[in-house]
């Protein structure tokens, strides 16, 4: 591609890093010489809590991408441009003073980012500056893949199909690389006055959050090479990944989803090496093969239904009448502070609270008791997980609970409840994992860990246990709750077919 412009900027946002990144490639092949951006949008963090783990994550990973950028183009000048403010103002500020002809960044998917990027694109375009972004944080993205009748789809295992298909005809997993030679040669010195270290966290009224044990011992750092040694630690368990992938106390998943968050890995390497060991004969890697298209698919479904993201796929189940009030407030309070004395949901909301990770089947299992045992408004728990997660993502996030309320696209059917019980005794079975997070409970025996209130006293007492005062009774009986559910869903649905 021939270059077309005198001065360029990359503009970094979701994907802080070098290797395989899109935008920073296209700005390679089209400009002689480039700076590099990234702005703390002050819109964003001030909704934050002061002591936000992904706030922590992104300056480590600028501090690593600012490094690198310095050690590609061979100077102490060379490095990242770091701002705080509002994009919208920031961007053609800085690229009207840099003499950049062209802004380069990655498509971003959520309603503030589209939003966001028009306005800028707008005022670029008053100055006699274009804004030039390219697909990054995804394979297929939009309506890049349609059903035969030109439709968006909206069942997975098909759009698995035809996503498969699509990876086989146009190679679309191939990388996108930026060569640290051509970074050597492009990335033009920093004016002075914007040479300064990444800004503290202090400096824009953060803190370092005090957290409890990572998951499965996995400290969560930022950082290209921090992905790097996750995705080389998970590569020889990857052939198990089926097997493992459904039990939180085993080292089984590959930790890699907040990497994917703000893009220290590129998902099209993911998807190769997926690929690769897939031809292989890997029954492992095909699963998560499969686990990578669900980001996909979700992401699609945000772009071609939007209105997902303030309500239900299905419209007819806005009409569910949730439970309020304050026994309903009591509850949501004591699910989120894992309280809710069924130790399985209790842990896995102890483990997000403590570490800002939950593994993927507790996610389904604590939000389908908070929907289908609870009676809680599912967007009380997407707007908790929002907060709360290191890897939130609107889109996955979103779809992940429609599915436990049974209101999105490919939903778990309505009638489907997990017990939470039988989740527990079947996925941790020796209890290694409540155990871990609810340590009032470690010296029940494996039964009677999973339902401590049908233990024997003598039991409770060999434990050095009272219920009501070490670990609360159960908030909710399961039966009773499945038949209020099953009796919600059902007053919807033959409502819907009047």
């Amino acid at each position: 591609m021939p270059t077309h412009f005198a001065t360029g900027l990359v503009w970094f946002r979701r994907d802080l890093r070098l290797t395989d990144n899109a935008a920073l490639a296209a700005a390679l092949a089209q400009c002689q010489t480039l700076h590099c951006v990234f702005v703390l949008d002050a819109q964003i963090l001030q909704s934050l809590p002061r002591h936000d783990r992904r706030v922590v994550f992104i300056r480590e990973s600028l501090v690593a991408l600012d490094d690198a950028l310095r050690k590609a183009s061979g100077k102490e000048a060379g490095g990242l441009i770091v701002l705080h403010g509002d994009p919208t103002h920031e961007i053609p500020q800085i690229a009207e003073k840099l003499g950049a002809e062209a802004v380069f960044c990655a498509h971003d998917y959520e309603t503030y980012a589209k939003q966001r990027d028009a306005s800028v694109a707008r005022t670029l375009s008053t100055q006699g500056r274009q804004l030039r972004t390219v697909k990054d944080h995804v394979i297929f993205e939009n309506r890049e893949i349609r059903t035969q009748t030109d439709t968006p789809y909206s069942v997975f295992t098909p759009y698995l199909r035809a996503w498969r298909a699509h990876l086989e005809l146009t190679n679309a997993a191939l990388a996108h690389t930026a060569s640290a030679g051509a970074l050597a040669t492009s990335l033009a010195d920093r004016p002075d006055g914007l040479r300064s270290p990444v800004p503290t966290l202090e400096s824009f009224g953060f803190n370092t959050p005090v957290d409890g044990a990572g998951p499965n011992h996995t400290a969560l750092h930022g950082g290209e090479d921090a992905a790097h040694a996750l995705l080389e630690d998970f590569f020889p368990r990857m052939d198990r990944y089926h097997e493992t992938r459904d039990f939180p106390a085993v080292k089984g998943p590959s930790y890699l989803s907040v990497h994917l968050r703000f893009g220290t890995v590129s998902i099209r390497s993911l998807v190769r090496l997926a690929m690769q060991a897939r031809a292989g004969g890997s029954k492992g890697a095909e699963i998560w093969l499969s686990e990578l298209a669900w980001r996909d698919f979700y992401f699609q479904i945000l772009a071609n239904f939007p209105h997902v993201s303030n309500g239900a796929f299905r419209p007819e189940y806005d009409r569910i009448t949730w439970e309020t009030g304050p026994l309903a407030e009591a509850r949501f309070a004591a699910w989120c502070d894992g309280q809710t004395g069924y130790p399985l949901v209790d842990a896995a909301m102890r483990q997000l609270r403590q570490t800002g990770y939950m593994h993927n089947r507790l996610r389904m299992v604590a939000g389908s008791f908070l929907v289908k045992h609870l009676g809680i408004d599912w967007r009380k728990g997407e707007a908790f997980f929002a907060r709360e997660l290191n890897d939130f993502d609107l889109a996955a996030n979103n779809g992940g609970w429609q599915w436990v309320s049974s209101s999105g696209c490919d939903a778990q059917p309505y009638f489907r409840i997990f017990n939470p019980i039988t989740q527990s005794e079947k996925f941790d079975a020796s209890g290694k994992f409540i155990r871990r997070y609810v340590p009032e409970l470690a010296a029940l025996s494996d039964k009677a860990i999973h339902a401590p209130w049908m233990a024997k006293p003598i039991e409770l007492q060999g434990a050095g246990l009272v219920l009501g005062r070490d670990y609360p009774f159960p908030v909710v009986d399961h039966a009773q709750a499945r038949a209020t559910t099953l009796a919600r869903y059902a007053a919807i649905r033959a409502a819907a077919a009047q």
